[in-house]
């Protein structure tokens, strides 16, 4: 019978993020489906705008979801019965926008946004631009830690570490995001100029952790 040791390692990194993820909702309310999408459109080509004037390329804001849902209130009727009356429709879209993170450069932003006649809420997250070279190094630091751990086994043992029999791995994504998250109320923006954004951001660093489990035979 083949004599296996089995290790699980254990990868982590720790690093600062170097960019941002702006993401950003509209909501257009109208009785009229037609109108409900003309308003949804012109606060988007507003949105646009706003962020084209800042030096973004056309096409900057990427949709990530458009939605268009029914509205109904309950109310009572004259036999005091509740029923559903319909209201409307609401169009949602979602958009985001990615950037080098840079104080002055989300000062821009806030500011084109707090002047945008169009009005959408706001969420931003830290990040980094080349997510794969985390994971590269995650599975590097994983595959080190687990042959640590084996020859460290293997000498209080009296045996010797042999062939690599097997690597088992689940391909899960990893969250590769700052835990800082940074809100802000657009209204909040409207005299806010890209030299006037002095606030101190140092969002925390992406703390990630993989592991990956390994098999080697006992000699």
């Amino acid at each position: 019978m083949q004599r296996t040791i089995t290790v699980k390692g254990v990868g982590s990194i720790s690093t600062k993020p170097d960019q941002i993820i702006l993401s950003l909702t509209l909501t257009a309310n109208n009785y009229d489906y037609e109108k409900a999408i003309a308003l949804s459109s012109d606060q988007i080509t507003k949105l646009n705008h706003a962020i084209e004037s800042i030096g973004f390329e056309k096409g900057s804001l990427k949709t990530t979801n458009f939605n268009v849902s029914t509205t109904y209130e309950r109310v009572k009727d004259k036999s005091d019965n509740y029923k559903s009356v319909f209201r409307g429709y609401t169009v949602t879209h979602n958009m985001k926008l990615t950037f080098d993170f840079e104080t002055r450069r989300l000062g821009e932003v806030l500011s084109a946004l707090g002047k945008c006649p169009a009005v959408p809420e706001m969420n931003i997250a830290f990040t980094v631009k080349n997510p794969s070279a985390v994971h590269e190094s995650l599975l590097r630091d994983a595959t080190k830690n687990a042959r640590m751990k084996a020859d460290i086994l293997g000498e209080a043992s009296g045996v010797q570490i042999g062939q690599l029999l097997s690597v088992e791995y689940n391909w899960a994504d990893i969250n590769v995001y700052s835990k800082t998250r940074f809100t802000d109320d657009v209204l909040a923006c409207k005299a806010l100029s890209a030299d006037s954004f002095s606030a101190d951001i140092e969002p925390e660093n992406i703390d990630v952790e993989d592991t990956a489990t390994f098999v080697w035979e006992i000699v």
